[in-house]
């Protein structure tokens, strides 16, 4: 009798230890999606501010254009944001998503994490134009509204035991649409559609950002090895950094203060 209840402890203290390893190589692999993505978010932070710096000039004898607003253009500024370029710099940035998520399971921990690194400079150079439009105040305020929004949806996808995976098909239904819409308000122009787009954008990424937390989380397999951890650690990284981006923009159509 002794035996079999000594045998029973050592069984439930193997069971801790192997839930206890679980646990710790779980939050290890989580810490490093949050910090990729983190990173992420400063490159594009720096490149939009950079891209800035040379694209705008306070000189009046340096400046090529006048914006309406008041801004003046050097050439680095009218070639972005004047001439065909601007396309390339606005799909530039998807079409590295796409490249990265097709070719990601053939390359390398380190290469894939370039391609990020690359993603993330040509989304800060397609977000530059933000600041020709809205305040530096009220960019930096919404950027703080969106990080303690995003920071309290992931948390909650990454502790709630609801399941979240029927939110799936409904949100990305909701990005369909939101995109149809955006190329339909190109045309219309229209000032309500916009706010409706902005409205239901944020709602739409803010279930994603819980959404996608909750199915980074689930992709965790202690078994799996380091290049597979690095890849899936990355392609986490990727998707939170875009949930993050389009809350940060949507919002920013509703608090932004104009120029």
């Amino acid at each position: 009798m002794a035996d079999l209840r000594n045998y029973q402890a050592r069984v439930a203290a193997a069971g801790t230890r192997a839930d206890a390893s679980i646990d710790e190589g779980l939050r290890a692999y989580m810490v490093k999606v949050y910090n990729l993505m983190a990173l992420g978010l400063a490159i594009t932070g720096l490149a939009a501010l950079g891209t800035m710096m040379v694209a705008t000039t306070n000189d009046p004898s340096a400046a090529v254009a006048t914006l309406a607003n008041g801004k003046m253009l050097t050439n680095v500024g009218v070639a972005l944001y004047g001439s065909p370029l601007k396309w390339v710099v606005m799909l530039a940035p998807l079409g590295m998503v796409f490249f990265l998520s097709a070719r990601i399971q053939a390359m390398s921990t380190s290469a894939a994490q370039t391609a990020f690194w690359v993603f993330a400079g040509l989304m800060g150079l397609s977000l530059s134009s933000i600041f020709l439009v809205y305040t530096a105040q009220s960019i930096t305020q919404t950027f703080f509204i969106t990080a303690a929004a995003f920071g309290a949806l992931s948390l909650w996808g990454y502790t709630t035991k609801r399941d979240l995976t029927g939110m799936g098909t409904f949100l990305f239904m909701g990005v369909i649409g939101l995109i149809i819409a955006m190329v339909v308000n190109i045309f219309l122009q229209s000032s309500a559609l916009q706010f409706a787009i902005s409205a239901i954008g944020v709602l739409v990424f803010s279930g994603l950002t819980a959404y996608d937390t909750q199915k980074i989380k689930e992709m965790y397999w202690e078994g799996d090895d380091v290049l597979v951890s690095g890849r899936k650690a990355i392609m986490g990284a990727l998707t939170l950094y875009l949930d993050f981006i389009n809350l940060f923009t949507f919002l920013l159509s509703f608090l932004g203060n104009r120029e």
